[in-house]
């Protein structure tokens, strides 16, 4: 399963939703994509599963690539 996660590079400031990022990761479950991202030093948002029409719509994007972790 593809995993969108929204993130903020600092882990010490309050979260600001212009300042959040997101990256694909490739996982079975979200405790697995939390597991996979735990030595970065970012602060995890939300983690959105995505699959059908939205994961199709995710990949015409021209910035959706998929992290290996």
């Amino acid at each position: 399963m593809i995993f969108k996660v929204y993130y903020h590079e600092n882990v010490h400031q309050v979260p600001v939703r212009e300042n959040t990022q997101s990256l694909y990761v490739e996982a079975e479950t979200e405790k697995a994509v939390r597991d996979q991202l735990q030595d970065r030093q970012i602060m995890i948002e939300y983690i959105q599963k995505l699959e059908g029409e939205h994961l199709e719509y995710e990949q015409a994007s021209p910035h959706f690539q998929v992290e290996q972790v």
